[in-house]
């Protein structure tokens, strides 16, 4: 089933000097024009293209690659403001992302970047943004476990810390303490459930929470040791940027897991990094 707003394989139907024809289901031929097509193009052939509506409400394709399609979370950036909402440069350089006023929380100003959700309005059948999150947020109770692994979406800051979409379902909070490395709206990353209160808020963190944390950590060191003919220029001297580029995890942590492997025998630590311990 063809939807509008996401990408999808089309077959190419008919070819014309201005762009080729593409087979789009239920909405009938949708138009790829010449400087999206790909060399030596024949009837017959299929190509991932990006359906949407033009300004004339035509259905047309494209290979260009938006920021976020239908469903998903973008980090935009407001072109312009008129009298019906705010314009955002998705990637579709033909076509501007509409965010009406109604789904606005706070008025836009061009050149600001916000963090979108795309969406098919049911009314006008337009694909439109909205940063309106808590409509689409939080509609089920949370069910994830300590320690589990979850994908996130940094959507904005606040006095306590980051708030973050949970697996594109749920409002989660990432606490300054629990922070590592860069951090801005819009980031997408991997995280991990520290807490759900009573409440039904979930605290979230960046590395493993506990006792678990540290042993897939300790693991991770020896595969890196192996990988790398028994050497890491990294030791508890390093820099936590250094040590978050290889682990993606901080330097305390880091520390107490070499620590750990050092007193189990399985590794030396000197000034230069540290060596895996050879089996003689």
């Amino acid at each position: 089933m063809i939807q509008i707003g996401r990408t999808h394989s089309l077959e190419v139907t008919k070819i014309t000097d201005f762009g080729v024809f593409l087979d789009a289901g239920e909405y009938g031929s949708a138009l790829l024009p010449n400087r999206f097509c790909p060399e030596d193009v024949a009837v017959g052939d299929r190509v991932d293209a990006f359906i949407y509506f033009d300004s004339d409400n035509e259905i047309v394709a494209t290979t260009e690659k938006p920021i976020a399609e239908v469903g998903e979370w973008g980090l935009m950036k407001i072109e312009g403001v008129n009298s019906t909402g705010a314009f955002a440069s998705w990637g579709i350089k033909s076509k501007d992302l509409l965010i009406p006023f109604s789904e606005q929380r706070t008025r836009f100003r061009e050149g600001q970047s916000v963090l979108v959700y795309v969406y098919t309005d049911k009314a006008s059948g337009r694909i439109v943004g909205t940063t309106k999150f808590n409509k689409l947020l939080n509609k089920t109770p949370a069910s994830y476990k300590r320690n589990e692994q979850v994908d996130l979406i940094i959507a904005e800051r606040s006095d306590l810390g980051f708030k973050a979409i949970v697996n594109g379902q749920h409002w989660g909070m990432l606490f300054p303490s629990d922070v590592i490395g860069k951090i801005f709206v819009g980031k997408k990353l991997k995280g991990f459930i520290k807490n759900i209160r009573e409440d039904g808020k979930i605290d979230l963190a960046l590395q493993k929470v506990g006792v678990a944390k540290m042993d897939d950590l300790s693991e991770k060191i020896i595969a890196q040791l192996e990988k790398r003919e028994g050497f890491l220029p990294l030791s508890d001297k390093s820099s936590p940027d250094a040590i978050f580029d290889v682990f993606r995890t901080s330097k305390g942590t880091f520390k107490k897991s070499i620590g750990g492997l050092y007193k189990q025998g399985l590794i030396r630590i000197e000034k230069d990094g540290i060596y895996l311990v050879k089996e003689d």
